[in-house]
């Protein structure tokens, strides 16, 4: 069966491989298409698409956006998006701004709870990357403040964790628009972490496309719930691995195997 992967990171954001890593491994491992999608940013998406040409592996142009509703962070994907597009890339500017400024104030509350980080280390370990987190988690690792990143999020920099910060200042429906003016598909990420399902219905309201169903952490219970809420709202269906490299060696590349009519729907834009 030929599949997909609709979600991966490279380390153009919070991931361990490089664009052509990624697509060597993706061809070790049978894939047929693969998404990038990169947090706010689409600087791997080019050096991707150079990786698999020729190849026979199909990479599909994304983004993963950092958005904010209420108190909540909500991470909406784009697919088959211009990732040259100049008002998309503006914008992005911004959202990168405000991840830095998110480093200092997750660092000044770590400090806080007597656990000293020298900013400098998380932004060594990012480099050019988009920075966010799983940065902050990499340097507590490497500092000896926590023995894994799973720690990192679990005690101190997860969703509900002390020297959490929300900080983005993008609206679902704003991250909805950005992806849909650059030409893409608005696709809710791991609906999961939402904690709160009524929200899906809005944001189809809002404009969403599709819903990211199948996910390592979602249950076949869950999956078949999120499918009949996708089939209710119209929304269309992908899935992946959430795949960041060694920063997260649990998560395979490809493990999640989403068929290719999924992938034909999605580029369409209807089921």
């Amino acid at each position: 069966m030929k599949f997909a992967d609709l979600h991966i990171h490279t380390l153009h954001s919070d991931g361990t491989f490089t664009p052509g890593q990624l697509v060597k491994e993706a061809l070790a491992r049978g894939i047929s298409a693969l998404a990038v999608t990169d947090h706010d940013t689409t600087e791997g998406v080019g050096e991707s698409l150079s990786a698999s040409s020729g190849t026979g592996l199909e990479v599909i142009p994304g983004i993963e956006l950092t958005a904010q509703h209420e108190n909540r962070e909500v991470h909406v994907l784009g697919y088959f998006i211009d990732y040259r597009d100049e008002r998309l890339l503006e914008k992005l500017k911004q959202v990168r701004l405000n991840r830095r400024e998110r480093v200092y104030k997750i660092i000044g509350n770590l400090e806080g709870m007597g656990i000293k980080l020298d900013p400098e280390t998380v932004f060594g370990i990012a480099g050019k990357a988009t920075v966010g987190r799983m940065h902050i988690a990499r340097a507590m690792v490497k500092d000896g403040l926590v023995s894994s990143t799973a720690e990192a999020f679990r005690k101190y920099i997860g969703d509900k964790s002390p020297a959490y910060v929300l900080g983005f200042r993008i609206s679902v429906p704003e991250a909805i628009g950005m992806i849909k003016a650059a030409g893409g598909r608005a696709v809710l990420a791991h609906p999961y972490l939402l904690d709160d399902d009524d929200l899906i219905g809005e944001f189809a309201r809002c404009g969403l496309d599709g819903l990211e169903v199948y996910y390592p952490e979602h249950s076949q219970s869950m999956v078949n719930f999120y499918l009949d809420l996708a089939k209710k709202f119209g929304l269309l269906v992908t899935g992946g691995t959430d795949f960041h490299g060694s920063a997260k060696p649990q998560i395979k590349l490809g493990m999640i195997k989403v068929p290719l009519e999924l992938v034909e729907e999605l580029r369409r834009g209807k089921r």
